[in-house]
């Protein structure tokens, strides 16, 4: 007999049929596994609906007290469709805002989770890749506005021509202050170059008063720390506006703009809201127009999410510039290159969109200043290299002195560097008065009296040493350097305060500027010293150098090649080195002068090194009186004494007082005293 399987409802059909002829009702329920008043439910449900009474019935509530009213949820469904991007947090605060005429009066708003429950329901949900969990991000926030403003560049504004109808892409400066996340700056321009970055900063200091920080990438425009030219210029112009307003400029690691995070995350708005949707304009200044009017939207209508989750706040709630009396104390520096920056005039009452000032009259700091003629001081930043570049010359100031600020003193004679009120270094200056007045007009002011010492200074000595063939000079037992191209050659030292000055005792034309390391006592007690003469000054004089020219007719003068033909191939030819040209003579006694490119100082004077000799040569031999003693220099290679010169003569050269001296080349020297 096969086995049949009744389902559940068969069974309580089965159960209501015995009931129904007459069975007894707890007989019938204990059969059935069930109470006797489930019994009597199933046999009133069977005479109502027949079979179809007896099936499973939804314990769901007909009616609940806590549900969503039909009319928020239609609301919620309509503000995300037509606003993709808003989320629930977002569309909560909008509801909260304005709730007519999407939410009726008396109507409750539903809360974040609600409405992310809404969006499910309506298909209206994205899913979102996994991230890091949020607690894991360290966040930070300043307790007041204008005191950090985060500052960066976006691109994806689209221009076009109205002839050609050709697409260009502009970029916008942007930047928000880091306790209301409130635009101050929102500047189009077609290149973000390093000028237009400065003058949208300017504007935004003119109008909203100095911050205490900004924070920036990495950027060209902003610094030139990861530069090509890093090390030689040190301080871009955005670094400059910030140190002489007293603004503490702070870059991000490199790969990092969570760091610089509120303005990233205003583009994150920027983008999809604005540059998705608005454009191609046909100009900057229409351009112009449509970022101010939704800067205005962002700032003054639109609540930020970050301010606070439970009650709209807008940016502009919570910004405030600087009052106007503070500004009123210390004005506003801005270089007199941004031509058209505004001046910082009075505040009006409601905080403005970040769009640029109508002109108004230039402040002190912004008019451009006048050469008065005579010599300029303007400071330069000591680059972490040490090489340190002032008007296209290198000036070397040494790696312990990095981050330091350099105070230069220049005229069309001389050039000196100061450091913390110390002169460490003096050059013949290359400028010309269009180049002290295009300084001037950088920022330079009028100088004062020149660093250098009066003419009768007796606290400053001279000495006569030789420079020894790697360029050393002996002074109180330590090794100076002095320079490689003074190697043989008979120099005075100017001993001052913090400088030594090497020169041409016989035309006391200056050579080189070196620190002092010695103290007054030991410059005192050095042998030969005397009272110093007048200051040396700088040659004017071109320096002539010799250079044999390659097989292909080129020579290398200061790192510059300059090519004289294949006819002048294997000659050597004389070089004037100036400040500006090169001038080549050549052996048929004609001249070129050509453009000198380069701000390298001469290394080598001669063409070529001797490398064969023939006999004893007496043509280096000279006479120089120190005091009462003359000395005889006889210059004798080591070829020669190997060649020419037995063995036993040059043991009795020495024998007579003759003792190696250092004169540069492959060349041994000896001196001996007659």
């Amino acid at each position: 007999m096969a086995l049949v399987v009744l389902s559940l409802v068969e069974q309580r059909l089965d159960a209501v049929r015995a009931v129904l002829d007459g069975a007894d009702v707890m007989e019938v329920a204990a059969r059935a596994g069930v109470h006797r008043a489930t019994l009597h439910r199933w046999v009133a449900r069977y005479l109502t609906g027949q079979l179809s009474g007896l099936s499973d019935r939804s314990h769901r509530p007909h009616g609940s007290p806590r549900q969503v009213a039909e009319m928020a949820e239609v609301a919620v469904a309509e503000m995300r469709r037509e606003h993709p991007r808003w989320g629930s947090r977002r569309i909560r605060l909008e509801m909260l805002r304005k709730p007519a005429p999407r939410v009726p009066a008396g109507l409750v708003v539903p809360s974040e989770r609600t409405i992310d429950r809404i969006l499910h329901r309506q298909g209206l949900a994205r899913a979102r890749p996994r991230k890091r969990p949020r607690d894991s991000y360290v966040r930070f926030e300043r307790p007041g506005p204008m005191q950090l403003w985060q500052m960066d560049i976006v691109g994806g504004l689209r221009l076009v021509s109205p002839v050609t109808g050709e697409l260009r892409e502009a970029k916008v400066v942007t930047a928000v202050d880091d306790h209301s996340r409130y635009c101050v700056i929102a500047k189009v321009a077609e290149r973000a170059t390093s000028r237009m970055v400065c003058l949208a900063l300017a504007e935004a200091l003119a109008r909203f008063g100095v911050p205490e920080e900004i924070g920036t990438d990495n950027g060209k425009q902003f610094t030139d720390r990861f530069g090509k030219h890093g090390a030689r210029n040190g301080e871009v112009l955005f670094d400059k506006i910030c140190r002489k307003n007293g603004i503490t400029h702070r870059l991000t690691a490199p790969a990092s703009p969570n760091q610089n995070g509120k303005v990233e995350r205003f583009h994150g708005t920027f983008r999809p809201d604005f540059l998705a949707t608005a454009g191609p304009f046909t100009s900057v200044a229409e351009a112009q127009a449509a970022v101010d009017a939704w800067i205005e939207e962002y700032n003054t209508d639109r609540p930020h999410q970050a301010l606070d989750e439970r009650v709209p706040v807008t940016p502009a709630d919570r910004f405030a510039p600087v009052p106007a009396k503070q500004r009123d104390l210390i004005s506003l520096w801005l270089p007199a290159a941004l031509e058209g920056a505004p001046a910082a005039g009075p505040e009006p009452a409601q905080p403005h969109p970040a769009s640029p000032a109508p002109p108004a009259s230039p402040s002190p700091g912004a008019r451009p200043a006048q050469w008065d003629g005579g010599p300029v001081e303007f400071d330069r930043v000591v680059p972490p290299s040490g090489n340190m570049w002032v008007a296209n010359r290198q000036f070397w100031m040494g790696t312990h002195r990095a981050g330091m600020t350099a105070r230069i003193w220049a005229d069309c004679d001389l050039i000196h560097v100061l450091a913390a009120g110390i002169r460490i270094n003096t050059v013949r200056s290359h400028l010309s008065v269009n180049d002290l007045a295009r300084l001037t007009a950088l920022g330079a002011v009028p100088a004062g009296p020149s660093p250098l010492p009066p003419a009768g200074d007796g606290d400053a000595v001279e000495v006569d040493r030789c420079v020894s063939r790697t360029g050393l000079v002996c002074l109180a037992g330590q090794q100076l350097h002095a320079a490689e191209i003074l190697a043989g050659r008979r120099v005075t030292i100017r001993i001052e305060g913090h400088t030594l000055m090497f020169f041409d005792p016989a035309t006391r034309e200056l050579l080189r500027t070196r620190k002092n390391p010695l103290t007054s006592e030991q410059a005192r007690s050095l042998r030969g010293v005397r009272p110093a003469g007048p200051p040396p000054r700088p040659s004017a004089e071109p320096v002539r150098v010799q250079r044999r020219a390659s097989n292909t007719g080129v020579i290398m003068v200061v790192g510059q090649k300059v090519a004289l033909g294949r006819s002048c191939a294997g000659q050597t030819v004389t070089v004037l080195v100036s400040d500006t040209t090169l001038a080549v003579e050549l052996a048929d006694g004609d001249a070129r002068v050509i453009r000198r490119t380069t701000t390298q100082p001469v290394r080598s004077i001669k063409g070529q090194r001797p490398r064969t000799a023939t006999s004893v040569s007496q043509a280096m031999c000279r006479t120089s009186a120190v005091g009462d003693v003359s000395h005889i220099c006889c210059r004798i290679t080591r070829q020669q004494v190997l060649s020419s010169v037995d063995p036993l003569t040059f043991r009795l050269v020495k024998q007579c007082g003759a003792h190696p001296c250092n004169s540069g080349g492959r060349q041994r020297t000896f001196t001996s005293a007659s």
